[in-house]
């Protein structure tokens, strides 16, 4: 059965925004979302088993869960792990155990943070910034978004600042806000978008 409704459980209000930007463009007009927040990894982790339990006591067949964390120093596959039992003990069914059946939830991570997503679709970038360099992907520091060293959001807070903007800090959640209606979700070439937007297209179908 198709989705008719997601709901996306992240780790904090700068993965918000960007989705509630995102979304409404990326979902059929008939279908809805809404976004849920916490106050960080560690809060979200925290939490998540007892917040599974409950959806699992009445979530409507046409409803799909999709829960989105920041992979930041973790191991890729031990958090995921981590996220698949969470989901198992409250009795979802994932994407990843499903093997043909209708699944309730899907895990995705973000590698190693939401700024990769950002490097992903460096176009989206410039016409939200129109100083910032569009050859920036051509260097190799920046071809592989999901392989940025050193901290995707300080690098593309660096890269910004030298073109004067958000010279006080990057604002998280305007950044995100704007990316998100800018991003163009068939161009990007993060993979762990690309994954994350398999996901939905799947849901959706």
């Amino acid at each position: 059965m198709t989705a008719m409704h997601l709901e996306f459980l992240v780790e904090e209000p700068s993965m918000e925004a960007f989705l509630r930007a995102l979304l409404p463009r990326l979902l059929p007009s008939d279908r809805s979302f809404e976004v849920h927040p916490f106050q960080g990894k560690s809060d979200l982790l925290s939490k998540l088993l007892d917040r599974l339990r409950g959806y699992a006591q009445w979530l409507p067949e046409d409803w799909r869960i999709v829960v989105v964390v920041d992979r930041d120093d973790d191991d890729c596959a031990k958090l995921k792990t981590k996220l698949e039992a969470m989901a198992e003990a409250a009795g979802l069914m994932t994407r990843s155990r499903a093997a043909g059946r209708r699944w309730q939830l899907v895990n995705r991570i973000a590698i190693e943070e939401l700024e990769a997503w950002y490097f992903g679709d460096w176009q989206a970038v410039c016409r939200a910034y129109p100083r910032v360099s569009p050859n920036l992907p051509k260097q190799a520091a920046f071809r592989d978004p999901d392989g940025i060293r050193g901290g995707t959001w300080e690098a593309f807070e660096r890269v910004l600042q030298r073109q004067g903007y958000f010279r006080t800090g990057l604002r998280k959640i305007e950044a995100a806000r704007t990316f998100g209606t800018q991003l163009d979700a068939d161009r990007s070439h993060s993979r762990s978008f690309v994954t994350f937007r398999a996901a939905i297209a799947e849901a959706i179908a």
